[in-house]
């Protein structure tokens, strides 16, 4: 794919140019409210899916004497997968030092920005640019929760996610906001990190963790702001728990 778009980048412009009105000059279903919706849901859902291992999370540095609510490991793989790849990956790396200007900024659908393609970070955008999707890779990030279903469904929750990341990012190109390649280049980058991590936390036999030994590290971190906590309520926090 980066090849083929390298080579010819104005494949690129024609894939937008599909979402693109000439007449109106603008990616009508930009306007869309139902679109819109679409959207914000996608959203929703993807962080919806992360919703319990943040609370696992949380409750457990505040409450250290008690055991996580889930698998440590679970909570470790997808909140490490959802910061690289939805946070430090795309929008405080990529999106802000790599210039691509989205679809609607370009001189080809009105905007006022020359085209670059997917390879040049030499483009007119400031920040919040292009390349690639945050969206898309918020989408694409659900593989993390989908590889810990159990084996037997895992083909169809992989299906599943490989379909809601599609029609993501292809809204993301209907409102004008995404190239194809950036799109693309969200999910294999999100695919990749998912790959990896679980292949660290999981897998392989030097990197791979244990939920007990996750615990007790959380264990240990949080058991000093909680232990002056319980003094200032003149509570004993009694001794650390054997870890």
């Amino acid at each position: 794919m980066g090849l083929l778009f390298g080579i010819y980048p104005e494949l690129d412009l024609k894939l937008a140019a599909l979402f693109y009105d000439a007449p109106t000059r603008s990616f009508p279903l930009k306007l869309n409210a139902w679109a819109a919706i679409a959207r914000d849901g996608a959203m929703w859902i993807a962080w919806g899916l992360a919703v319990p291992a943040i609370a696992a999370l949380v409750i457990k540095l505040l409450r250290p004497d008690r055991p996580l609510l889930m698998s440590g490991r679970a909570v470790i793989f997808l909140l490490v997968t959802l910061a690289l790849s939805a946070g430090l990956l795309t929008n405080l790396t990529f999106k802000s030092y790599w210039g691509r200007p989205r679809p609607v900024l370009v001189t080809q659908f009105d905007g006022d920005l020359p085209f670059v393609p997917w390879w040049d970070p030499r483009g007119g955008c400031g920040r919040n640019c292009s390349f690639f999707s945050g969206e898309a890779a918020t989408a694409f990030w659900a593989y993390a929760p989908a590889a810990l279903t159990p084996p037997p469904w895992r083909p169809l929750a992989y299906a599943a996610v490989t379909l809601f990341g599609l029609i993501t990012s292809a809204l993301r190109m209907a409102f004008g906001g995404h190239f194809f390649t950036d799109v693309t280049t969200a999910g294999l980058v999100t695919f990749l990190v998912i790959w990896l991590a679980y292949g660290m936390i999981y897998r392989w036999q030097r990197t791979r963790l244990s939920d007990e030994a996750i615990d007790a590290a959380l264990t240990r971190l949080a058991w000093p702001a909680f232990r002056a906590m319980q003094r200032w309520r003149g509570r004993d926090a009694g001794p650390r728990p054997a870890t």
